[in-house]
C-alpha cells in the first residue's frame, strides 16, 4: 500500500443516543469526544440516532402497511 494516502483505521465506540446502547469496533472515523470503555482504555466516542438495538427493523417492532395492489386501489377509488 502506498503510504500517507489511507485514513488511520482505529477502534471507537458507537453509542446509540436513543437507548443508550454502546458497542466497540473498528472505524476509520474519529472523534473529538472520549470514553472509557470496559477494557480501561479511552477510545473516540461516536453518537449516532439508530443502531441495530434501536432499529425498528431489529427490534421486531417494524409496522407493515397493506399498501393493496394497484388494481384494488382502482377499484376501491371508483366503487367498483
Amino acid at each position: 500500500m502506498k503510504p500517507e494516502i489511507h485514513p488511520t483505521y482505529q477502534k471507537v465506540v458507537f453509542m446509540d443516543t436513543s437507548t443508550g446502547f454502546k458497542f466497540l469496533t473498528g472505524s476509520t472515523r474519529g472523534s473529538s469526544e472520549t470514553i472509557e470503555w470496559e477494557d480501561g482504555n479511552t477510545y473516540p466516542l461516536i453518537k449516532v440516532e439508530i443502531s441495530s438495538d434501536s432499529h425498528p427493523f431489529y427490534t421486531g417492532k417494524q409496522k407493515l402497511a397493506d399498501a393493496g395492489g394497484r388494481v384494488d386501489r382502482f377499484k376501491k377509488k371508483y366503487n367498483l
